[in-house]
């Protein structure tokens, strides 16, 4: 079934003509806006590209070009489509115990500290972080770099408001991440919002930047991109890799997703594994 059209596939020819209009959009895409995702993950891209296809009411993905060409606002409207924005605080709580454990005894010995979060999405990475480097007495000597491709999402972020019927959860992952202090102590309560108290916020900076194009822009004790390259091909993940080893101070730590790794990597030679099973990775060349 071609999805928005009730039309199945006819042999390879339909096929051939969606993978043609494909190509053809995320030319154009590129071209017109700069974001370039020619090399994402097939799979995903083509469904979310139909996804919004279907919301615009349009039959082929030639049509959404079109539309895209045109009309900005469609555009913003496929970014935050494409964009990966699943996100929690303290999310898969063992990473965060893991950072605690392994990583932060470590960062005690700079005198300074900077800390690029990738694909940030609406902030709830940074903030884990923040907490957890309030905690262990760092922040005050800490600079959080959080950056996504979507300004929409970190136009939310910089906010600083998360919904509260979230913060049973977070709160729980909070607990299991090692939390010594009570979740509430950094958040005020205001009607169906949790606004994150100011003091929390006053080291991270949002920013835009995309890991496909974007180059290094400044050097780091750690980098955490977790659940972002899942989404990319092979090459771009090495792409990806590359910009991130350029990134990372020696002996700088990288934090991936469960579901990602450094084996297949062109810069798997340059680290040494932290914590496997948490996907913590430490450069060492």
């Amino acid at each position: 079934m071609i999805p928005g059209t009730g039309l199945r596939t006819a042999g390879g020819v339909s096929e051939e003509l969606e993978a043609l209009e494909v190509e053809l959009l995320l030319e154009a895409i590129a071209r017109r806006y700069d974001f370039d995702f020619r090399q994402y993950a097939m799979a995903s891209l083509k469904r979310r590209l139909w996804r919004r296809a279907e919301a615009e009411g349009l039959p082929t993905l030639t049509a959404l070009q079109e539309r895209v060409l045109h009309d900005r606002a469609c555009m913003e409207r496929l970014l935050l489509d494409l964009s990966i924005n699943v996100t929690a605080m303290f999310r898969d709580p063992s990473f965060w115990l893991a950072l605690r454990q392994r990583v932060v005894p470590t960062l005690r010995t700079y005198p300074f500290l900077r800390i690029w979060v990738a694909g940030c999405s609406t902030g709830e990475e940074a903030y884990s972080l923040a907490i957890i480097l309030e905690e262990a007495g760092l922040y005050d000597r800490t600079r959080i770099y959080a950056t996504d491709l979507n300004s929409a999402v970190l136009a939310s972020a910089e906010q600083g408001v998360l919904p509260l019927r979230s913060m049973r959860d977070y709160t729980e992952n909070y607990g299991k991440a090692g939390g010594t202090e009570g979740l509430s102590k950094y958040y005020t309560a205001a009607y169906d919002g949790a606004r994150l108290r100011p003091r929390l916020l006053r080291n991270i900076v949002f920013a835009q930047h995309n890991l496909v194009s974007d180059r290094s822009f400044n050097e780091f004790n750690v980098v955490i991109c977790r659940n972002v390259l899942i989404y990319f091909g092979r090459e771009l993940q090495g792409k990806v890799h590359t910009l991130f080893h350029q990134s990372l101070a020696t002996f700088g730590v990288l934090g991936l997703g469960q579901k990602e790794s450094l084996r297949f990597s062109p810069q798997s030679a340059h680290y040494q594994e932290l914590d496997a099973a948490h996907k913590l990775y430490r450069r060492i060349s």
